[in-house]
């Protein structure tokens, strides 16, 4: 699942863990840069035998965001989500993003929140 550039743009992406829900969603959350330009993406697998929702939130400088809402099919196959892209305003550094993940009903649970950053002291 894990993300090793910006999709050929020559680009990075600064992901954070892999993390997996009981309830049967992994997910792992990255922001990329390429190109001058700086979005969020997420990947997931959604084993739950259930369509669920996301809400991908890319944070920038200036307190300025970026808001997604994705459907992940009731599948096992690994699929992703991803912001529009925009000019970057700041380093790589300046960005987070949080991916959440729950049901599909008007009164879901939260399964699963996968962020693009680490624990502080965790190793890479």
């Amino acid at each position: 699942m894990s993300a090793d550039g910006a999709s050929g743009s020559g680009g990075t992406a600064r992901c954070g863990p892999e993390l997996a829900s009981p309830a049967g969603i992994e997910a792992q959350t990255c922001v990329m840069t390429g190109g001058g330009e700086t979005w969020a993406r997420a990947y997931y697998r959604n084993t739950s035998g259930a369509e669920l929702r996301s809400v991908l939130t890319l944070m920038g400088p200036g307190g300025r965001t970026v808001e997604l809402h994705c459907v992940l099919a009731a599948h096992d196959e690994p699929g992703s989500c991803e912001t529009p892209r925009g000019p970057s305003a700041g380093g790589p550094g300046a960005y987070a993003a949080v991916a959440e993940y729950a049901g599909a009903g008007p009164v879901a649970p939260l399964l699963l929140r996968a962020g693009s950053d680490r624990a502080p002291g965790a190793a890479d």
